[in-house]
């Protein structure tokens, strides 16, 4: 489908007139309009600041907010620059917004602004979240810069976090996609990325946008299709992430739905690249990554047990159909322990997910109710995991990381053997 079906004539008119631009930067915005401003400020100031000579331009893509959002993006006017900088920018700065079918979800908002990208032929692309109180300017330094002066075609973030936040990541996502796709990516999942024109080209000529996963799983589909195509790839560090207050957010069961079904329904678009990909490589880092101590994420781990324990005992049939005899059999057996005893090991926790991987990729039972059966289980994992390091340091933290990682790719090959089967 050719970009001019499915974009407005207003938001083709905005397009028109600002011709064409080097850098843009993507805003998907909805219900935003406490944070918007601060957000398109940082932008502004970040293209200004770094890439004065070049043309810019931000496109705000709204999914159809109900408090002002859109109106407010519009009437944001560019700053006096010359409070801010030694010199203002050498070229005018163009700031286009427009709605998106809602229906689409975020994919939506993602294929307007690899649409923008394309008609306005930029080079370089970044797409920033519109809900932050921590973005600043160099955060677009640090996303565009590895685009446009060193011919890299995908970036994905680093961010300072707890020891112990982003265990969803670091537990299922980012080993599991080293281990497939053969490149180790700390934030595969990032809210903040950038990539080249070429690739959002790419992008638009994947078809992907109708399938249900791209409503709330594009940035998954976005790394892990620059991967599968052989894209340059890289990740800058751009520094802690704090998200401003907002009600309505997914539990843990909606997050894994979108997050790891997401990943699942990536495995699947991209097998043929995955199964015969045998090396693991390191992806550079642009930027200085540093380990400052961040407030403690708070986690009732003893509740999580206990969800897990429950988990376990009343989903006992449904996992009889995704899990092997053999990992039933060893889950069960642990789900007993006390909770001082108790420690799901990550050889057994890596046989899980790719169990729930290759169920999911034979459609054994619904899916929803697939990756709603691995909830409690990760559960599991999880409170196993804060029990055996509450008291580790970051390096030994990260050393426990590196062995999960080990184990999921050294067990790629079962992986393959229950997806194959």
């Amino acid at each position: 489908m050719s970009e001019d079906t499915f974009l407005s004539d207003e938001f083709l008119q905005q397009i028109t007139a600002a011709g064409e631009a080097d850098i843009l930067a993507g805003v998907p915005t909805f219900n935003n309009a406490r944070t918007i401003e601060r957000t398109v400020r940082a932008i502004q100031v970040g293209l200004a600041k770094y890439f004065p000579r070049q043309r810019a331009a931000i496109v705000i893509s709204d999914g159809g907010s109900r408090d002002g959002t859109l109106d407010q993006a519009k009437s944001i006017s560019p700053p006096d620059f010359r409070t801010m900088l030694a010199a203002p920018p050498l070229r005018t700065m163009h700031t286009l917004a427009t709605t998106h079918r809602a229906i689409w979800g975020r994919g939506g908002a993602f294929r307007t602004i690899f649409a923008a990208a394309d008609l306005l032929r930029v080079k370089a692309c970044a797409v920033i979240s519109p809900d932050l109180e921590s973005i600043t300017p160099e955060w677009i330094e640090g996303l565009i810069r590895p685009i446009y002066r060193e011919n890299v075609d995908f970036v994905a973030p680093i961010y300072l976090r707890h020891k112990f936040d982003g265990l969803l990541l670091k537990q299922i996502l980012s080993p599991l996609i080293a281990a497939a796709y053969g490149y180790e990516i700390q934030e595969p999942y990032g809210g903040e990325l950038a990539f080249s024109g070429r690739l959002a080209a790419r992008y638009m000529n994947e078809g992907a946008f109708s399938r249900e996963f791209m409503r709330q799983g594009a940035e998954v589909w976005m790394t892990t299709t620059a991967m599968a195509g052989g894209f340059r790839l890289s990740q800058s560090f751009l520094g802690p992430k704090i998200h401003a207050p907002k009600s309505g957010g997914l539990d843990l069961a909606g997050t894994i739905q979108r997050v790891v079904g997401g990943l699942f329904n990536c495995l699947e678009t991209h097998q043929q690249f995955w199964i015969s990909r045998n090396q693991v490589e390191a992806v550079p880092l642009f930027g200085f990554e540093n380990d400052m101590e961040l407030p403690a994420v708070r986690v009732d781990r003893r509740r999580m047990f206990q969800m897990f324990q429950t988990g376990v005992q009343e989903l006992a049939s449904v996992h009889a159909l995704i899990l092997s005899p053999d990992t039933l059999q060893r889950i069960r057996e642990i789900a007993k322990l006390s909770d001082r005893e108790f420690c799901l090991p990550d050889d057994l926790w890596v046989k899980t997910v790719y169990e729930f991987a290759a169920s999911f990729h034979h459609t054994v039972i619904n899916r929803d109710h697939i990756l709603q059966a691995l909830t409690p289980l990760y559960r599991g994992r999880i409170s196993s995991f804060l029990h055996e390091n509450h008291e580790a340091g970051i390096t030994d933290l990260g050393e426990k990381l590196k062995a999960l990682r080990l184990q999921y790719q050294q067990s790629k090959s079962y992986l393959i053997e229950r997806w194959s089967a």
